[in-house]
């Protein structure tokens, strides 16, 4: 009787306990469930329309299409004739096993990419026949289309998430689509929407009994919001064209925003390229062609001496070290001698010999040993050298120089601007404003992205400020919200400096080396560059072609514009980037050429012959800064 008893209390314990969990299971616990985690639940995804986006004109640069994968829910898949199914797919049978392995790898009940981007000739007839392969289905997608051929570099390209990303993501499942670069990785979030998601009941046969809970997790779709860039298409274009056979980069800035207009990078690619089944044989073409490169948005991640614009910023400083004034001369004899060794002489070609060099034709002539001289007065005015070169160094970083300006697009390279404790580390035995002359010519150890030197031209056009490069100008119907874009950046020069090197600049378009680039009714300021180009060729230090280089903006009242062009072995300064300046001046103050016979010649200008003389010398070419 009392074992009776027991066993009768011990299966009402057991009892209540199975009620009490089953109770603590789906009625506590079942309101927070996740039904995604649920193998009993179904769910079907609306993916939504992702958001176009338009140059500052209107005109549409990223578009929608239509695509459509074969998806797997691989513990759906039973027996099946997977001969008839390779057939119907055009795949082998290594590639359906690899597939399939890869899907159940990741989640035996969860969707997955099987076969991406079916051709729309073949989506019907899947349609109608994919019924009979349990476990399979078409799920439609949104994929990129880009109207106009060009920009690839800003607009980037979508790519598949991949299983690591799954896991960690709470949004994205293997196999959709996410920005992987440009604007379309930077703005993801603005871009993609929301996707919507209805979930089902299925009982034990996997058959689909009814909506899950009513429809109470069910979403509706929500389209991705349109950008607005401040990109122009057509001068965005027409950089891309005068940039045709050459390697380099223009960028191209509005001083009183910080709005770039233009970024060119060449060569580039055709966005198309990256969209469709036949992306992975294109990528793999792109971003394996190590020689020129064309994924590499050179003019945010090529780094480059800054050559003779360097010059504006010396003289800028010495101004404000107040170690030269307008007047202060300088003698050139063909040079500048900064100590007694043979080697000890830094050359100069400004034609100006014997007789005094003041600021505005140092700059207008691009005179090597003015600057040299003001260089070493702003390093030496401290007792301290090494507290005059950081001094030095602080206010070259306060144009952007020398560390990523914040942009809105997700590469960069900060170039360098060095200090005292990086010759510290160099010199072990000591060093001195001579040590380190060649800085005062842009030849140093200074390295800048041409997006830099743009954005450290338009703080020369405002007299003294800048604003944080973007590409975006509104999401949605709302201008761009972003105090980091709207807040004035102040150089360390006061703007009484200023007028004077901006004459100057102007001057170099008047009488100097870019006065064969003049526009007429335009009032140009600028600096042309030539840019020694070194490489390691078979171990040993080669000089190759020089970079032709130029920084400019205009008009000199009132700026528009502010741009700088980098052309990789392109020579001097006054030959090709000054020429391109020019014409991108005139295409976008005018909004035409007049000076076609310029035009045509720098469209039809190749160095291609150049690029493959530097390749028949060695297989493996280290380029390297001087």
């Amino acid at each position: 009787m009392q074992r009776s008893s027991l066993l009768v209390i011990l299966i009402f314990l057991i009892g209540i306990i199975y009620i009490g969990r089953l109770f603590q299971l789906q009625v506590i616990e079942g309101k927070s469930v996740n039904p995604i985690n649920s193998a009993t639940v179904k769910i079907e995804y609306d993916y939504p329309q992702r958001g176009y986006i338009y140059d500052r004109n209107g005109k549409l640069l990223v578009a929608n299409q239509l695509s459509y994968d074969v998806m797997v829910i691989p513990k759906e898949v039973k027996s099946i004739d997977t001969l008839q199914f390779c057939s119907l797919l055009k795949i082998t049978k290594e590639d359906f096993l690899r597939r399939f392995n890869k899907a159940e790898k990741y989640a035996r009940w969860l969707p997955s990419v099987f076969l991406k981007q079916v051709a729309k000739e073949d989506f019907a007839y899947l349609q109608e026949k994919l019924h009979k392969f349990k476990g399979f289905y078409i799920q439609r997608r949104i994929i990129r289309n880009y109207p106009i051929k060009s920009a690839a570099n800003i607009l980037g390209f979508l790519g598949e998430v991949n299983e690591q990303q799954a896991k960690k993501s709470e949004y994205y499942e293997n196999g959709e689509l996410i920005g992987k670069s440009g604007i379309e990785n930077y703005y993801e979030n603005d871009l993609r929407g929301v996707k919507g998601k209805k979930y089902f009941n299925r009982d034990n046969l996997n058959r689909i009994t009814g909506s899950y809970k009513s429809g109470e997790y069910d979403t509706l779709a929500l389209a991705g919001k349109d950008l607005t860039l401040t990109l122009d298409s057509d001068l965005q274009q027409y950089g891309e064209l005068l940039m045709t056979g050459k390697r380099g980069g223009i960028i191209v800035l509005e001083p009183a925003t910080g709005e770039l207009l233009a970024l060119v990078t060449a060569p580039s690619y055709d966005p198309n390229m990256m969209v469709g089944r036949k992306r992975r044989a294109f990528s793999q073409k792109l971003f394996s062609d190590t020689i020129n490169n064309p994924t590499i948005d050179r003019g945010l991640q090529a780094v480059y001496s800054p050559g003779s614009p360097f010059k504006i910023i010396n003289g800028l400083i010495g101004l404000q070290e107040n170690v030269i004034d307008e007047r202060t001369a300088v003698y050139c004899y063909g040079g500048y001698r900064y100590g007694k060794r043979k080697h000890e002489f830094m050359r100069c070609h400004c034609g100006i010999y014997g007789r005094p060099v003041r600021l505005k034709e140092a700059i207008a002539k691009s005179c090597n040993s003015y600057f040299a001289e003001t260089y070493r007065k702003i390093i030496n005015k401290s007792e301290n050298t090494k507290i005059g070169f950081d001094n030095w160094s602080n206010q070259v970083k306060s144009f952007g120089l020398g560390n990523f300006l914040g942009y809105d697009l997700p590469v960069g390279n900060k170039g360098l601007v060095p200090n005292s404790k990086y010759y510290d580390d160099r010199y072990s035995f000591g060093w001195r404003a001579t040590t380190n002359i060649s800085n005062a010519i842009g030849q140093g150890e200074i390295l800048t992205t041409p997006i830099q030197l743009a954005n450290a031209t338009a703080a020369i056009a405002n007299r003294g400020y800048y604003y944080t490069p973007h590409i975006v100008k509104r999401i949605g119907d709302s201008p761009i919200d972003n105090s980091k874009f709207t807040t004035k950046k102040n150089t360390s020069i006061n703007s009484n400096h200023f007028p004077a090197v901006v004459e100057a600049m102007h001057e170099v378009f008047k009488t100097g080396t870019g006065k064969y680039s003049q526009v007429k009714g335009i009032d140009i300021c600028g600096k042309t560059g030539t840019v020694e180009n070194f490489a390691i060729i078979n171990g040993e230090k080669v000089q190759l072609p020089d970079h032709s280089i130029l920084i400019a903006f205009a008009p000199k009242e009132n700026p528009k514009i502010a741009m700088a062009v980098f052309v990789e072995n392109g020579g001097f300064g006054s030959t090709i980037a000054a020429p391109i300046t020019s014409l991108m001046i005139e295409k976008y103050l005018t909004g035409e050429v007049q000076r076609k016979h310029i035009e045509e010649r720098m469209i039809n200008l190749s160095l291609k012959e150049t690029y493959d003389k530097q390749l028949e010398k060695s297989d493996s070419l280290e380029t390297i800064k001087e």
